[in-house]
């Protein structure tokens, strides 16, 4: 299912474009390689890394977040799910 390309990557942009939160990619010190403002709604991923760490940021992100789904498409909503449905295999 996941796929380590830059359409999936753009797939995971447009899901959060979606939601209520903005994506931002910045350069900073993040350990986790994100950075993710919940009250304001912000999410900064180093824009250093590689596909493949956008991507896991992203989907750790995800994961971890309760979106508002009423806004989504139909295939954005499908991939909603199955992301927070499955775990991430490196």
């Amino acid at each position: 299912m996941i796929k380590y390309t830059v359409p999936f990557l753009t797939k995971l942009e447009d899901l959060i474009a979606e939601s209520d939160y903005t994506l931002r990619y910045e350069k900073g010190n993040f350990k986790s390689g994100y950075c993710l403002l919940r009250e304001q709604k912000i999410i900064i991923v180093n824009k250093f890394y590689t596909t493949e760490g956008k991507i896991n940021a992203l989907l750790d992100i995800l994961k971890t977040l309760e979106l508002d789904t009423t806004r989504f498409t139909e295939k954005s909503l499908k991939l909603y799910e199955e992301i927070t449905q499955t775990e991430v295999k490196a």
